[in-house]
């Protein structure tokens, strides 16, 4: 297991509790993930004006024609029991003076159906009670301050990993849950480690990568100094009725439509005025809701209860990733991908808010599952491919990203990209970069987080399909069941 935010350890729980021996390595310790900043919640069907169904149809809408139905019908069918089982492993979730959860309402959903731990420190409680889950349960080997630096393959399947100070860990079955990629971009609400290292052990040992241009952008990240600056402020300080303002002090947008269309009208304002941001104001919406953004916005002395918080647009979400079915299997067998760093299909090109977290514990559960069940590698056969040097080392920290390279995707594959840019990324340093590049250059058309300037209207050649490259060859587009 490889990754110890919301996905690995949960996933490292799971595969525990089917009797696996865990080995999770992580390269932070326990409680220090990306995980630890999410701020949104899980989205579920749990209330009882709600149903998987409604869930799903939303789901769907918000994906902008690209989601893969069944991806999608899992997670929403399976979110209500991921949310019971996190429960029983003692994460307490907001409830309401009678007893019930406590439901957020966030853009795109057509009912209140986010559940919070501690408002907008979800992410917190969750991460902080997995660890002490994991770091507790006897069948679990934790490796902290580690990275992996390479997938081991022998006879085209992934047989284990080899450390950063040399040690191979040998197993049938290998979890990536790595995180994102959004902190490639030069603005984003990410934490500097998000830039995508999973993705590129797992596409240099083989495995197909998909969707690498649909990465969405937050419309509300803050812009300031001290700090601040790419601070995400909750969606659902919206759904708690925060409005945003254009600069007379008028509301331009639905804010509660889906992230790609509030993200594109708040652009389209700064574009009008020259302004480097518009207002949210959610000076009517009651802090004690949204405890750790008021912390952090009066820290860098914004005063929410009097002031607009001056937000714009910023890089948040991969919804591409490696390439994975829906039970977390990628193309190479043996390896597994859950999380951000994984595709499924289910986000296809506007990622539904909270369905993220959702996403790590109901494919998580399914990958610890396939992972236990894959048979045990060969020992002579892992030596071997050890032995040999043909596994294709790529370094603890492959080619660092640049300044340089970090502004020229913003400006090249931002909110809006064109076919010039993105030849110039093509010769980008990183590779990672390139292959962004490679796939958004493909993607003729315009739907959801991806906007060509070039090809302004959605193609319907490109409902339900998915741009895939695998290791030295150009993007492919596929139809997944």
């Amino acid at each position: 297991m490889v990754g110890a935010g919301a996905a690995g350890l949960y996933t490292a729980v799971c595969a525990a509790r089917e009797g696996a021996r865990v080995t999770l390595v992580s390269a932070t310790p326990l409680a220090e993930s990306s995980s630890w900043w999410a701020q949104g919640g899980l989205a579920a069907a749990v209330s009882a004006d709600d149903s998987p169904e409604l869930h799903l149809r939303d789901t769907v809408t918000a994906g902008r024609g690209a989601v893969r139905e069944s991806a999608a019908r899992v997670l929403c069918d399976e979110a209500p029991e991921a949310v019971a089982d996190l429960g029983r492993l003692g994460v307490r979730f907001d409830a309401d003076r009678n007893g019930h959860l406590a439901l957020g309402l966030e853009g795109g959903h057509s009912r209140r159906r986010i559940v919070h731990a501690g408002g907008a420190a979800t992410g917190r409680r969750l991460v902080r009670q997995l660890s002490a889950v994991v770091a507790e349960h006897p069948g679990i080997d934790v490796l902290e301050g580690r990275r992996v630096v390479e997938l081991i393959v022998a006879d085209d399947r992934c047989v284990g990993v080899r450390l950063d100070d040399g040690r191979v860990i040998a197993s049938g079955g290998v979890v990536l849950a790595t995180g994102g990629a959004a902190a490639l971009w030069s603005r984003t609400t990410n934490p500097p480690g998000a830039v995508g290292g999973g993705l590129l052990l797992a596409h240099v040992a083989g495995a197909t990568l998909a969707d690498l241009e649909l990465v969405q952008f937050h419309p509300t990240a803050v812009v300031g100094s001290d700090g601040a600056d790419g601070f995400l402020v909750t969606e659902a300080v919206r759904g708690e009725g925060a409005t945003l303002l254009d600069a007379s002090g008028e509301r331009f947008v639905d804010e509660l439509a889906p992230r790609d269309e509030v993200a594109r009208a708040v652009q389209r304002q700064m574009a009008a005025t020259g302004a480097s941001s518009v207002g949210l104001d959610m000076r009517d919406v009651d802090p004690a809701l949204f405890p750790n953004v008021v912390t952090a916005l009066r820290q860098a002395g914004i005063d929410p209860e009097r002031q607009l918080i001056p937000v714009a647009p910023a890089a948040h979400y991969m919804m591409g990733g490696i390439a994975t079915d829906v039970h977390g299997r990628a193309t190479l067998p043996g390896l597994h991908a859950v999380g951000e760093c994984s595709c499924t299909g289910l986000h296809g090109a506007n990622r539904l808010a909270s369905n993220s977290l959702t996403e790590c514990f109901v494919f998580g559960a399914r990958a610890a599952r396939s992972a236990v069940a894959e048979v045990a590698p060969d020992a002579a056969a892992v030596e071997s491919a050890v032995a040999s040097g043909d596994t294709r080392p790529i370094g603890a920290n492959p080619r660092p990203i640049s300044a340089a390279s970090r502004k020229a995707l913003w400006r090249h594959a931002g909110l809006e990209r064109d076919a010039a840019g993105l030849r110039e990324l093509g010769a980008d340093p990183h590779p990672l970069v390139r292959l962004v590049a490679e796939c958004a250059l493909a993607r003729v058309e315009s739907r959801g987080a991806h906007q060509r300037r070039d090809f302004p209207e959605r193609d319907p050649a490109f409902d339900g399909r998915h741009e895939t490259i695998g290791a030295g060859g150009g993007p492919v587009l596929q139809t997944w069941a």
